[in-house]
């Protein structure tokens, strides 16, 4: 991993980026109307504030880190290549994460970047500039939210806690059944149940005690790293849907204040993948 030193340049210049991006964002946000493009499915939408963020970024991490690589959504979809990361210092961009909120004006919306260094999540930074929220870590400093240090709760047990889930998945046919059958599961024996629309942003609730847990599956690399990185510096926990390591590659996670809560999350998506008809009660 980098040294001490290189690792606060790096996160050091990226916060600097990310906040120049944010007047550019809360442009795009205060408009009446935004307009936006359908990319690959009727709710995967993109305006060009997407595109102009990604780029400002992208060229001035380069710029400063010419060894870095960059992984960011907007352009893995137009080259239309699987992103792939190595051991190189690897930028990881969501431009606006909570796109549809974006173009809605619906505060929970964001800039994210996280980045890795040998495959493991080092820094993120995630801002929010319609609620001047900026989350930040960098490996073994902890994690802020507008400079001051953040913690997860220490709730244990699924009866005590707030669960995030992004229903908004079930647009998808393919993992509706499943969604609807999880968060069944998960609704039903929580104190209460939310969604935000942004996965970047439901980390860092997580990662402030806002929430207590968060399960979702079938995102993008960019949806999470930055967010993963912040969760764990506040002292939570991310691991895959059946418990093993998270994998920024192929993010299907639990989050969680502790690790007791984790396993409670686990054990009930076992048992709402055992679910077979839809007559809940």
């Amino acid at each position: 991993m980098a040294s001490e030193a290189k690792l606060k340049e790096y996160y050091d210049v990226a916060l600097d980026l990310v906040k120049k991006c944010g007047p550019l964002m809360q442009e795009g946000y205060e408009k009446k109307k935004t307009d936006y493009k359908v990319k690959a499915d009727f709710y995967d939408l993109v305006t060009v504030y997407d595109k102009q963020i990604e780029d400002l970024l992208t060229e001035g991490l380069l710029k400063a880190f010419p060894e870095s690589l960059i992984i960011g959504e907007e352009e893995s979809a137009e080259s239309h290549r699987e992103a792939v990361l190595t051991d190189a210092p690897t930028w990881i961009i969501d431009p606006i994460d909570g796109t549809t909120n974006f173009i809605h004006r619906i505060p929970h919306c964001c800039i994210s970047v996280g980045l890795a260094i040998n495959k493991e999540l080092v820094a993120g930074i995630i801002y929010n500039p319609p609620l001047n929220e900026l989350f930040s870590a960098w490996k073994g400093n902890g994690a802020f939210l507008n400079g001051q240090r953040i913690e997860t709760s220490k709730v244990t047990t699924i009866s005590q806690a707030v669960v995030a889930y992004e229903i908004s998945l079930i647009h998808a046919a393919r993992v509706r059944d499943k969604n609807i059958k999880r968060l069944y599961k998960l609704g039903s024996n929580a104190t209460g149940t939310r969604c935000f629309g942004s996965a970047a942003l439901t980390l860092c609730y997580v990662a402030t005690g806002q929430c207590d847990a968060y399960h979702v599956e079938d995102l993008k690399p960019w949806d999470l790293a930055a967010g993963a990185i912040i969760l764990t510096e506040a002292g939570g926990t991310i691991c895959h849907t059946k418990g093993g390591k998270f994998d920024v590659m192929k993010p299907d996670c639990v989050c969680s204040a502790t690790p007791e809560l984790a396993k409670n999350v686990i054990a009930l998506i076992e048992e709402a993948n055992q679910i077979t008809e839809y007559t809940f009660k």
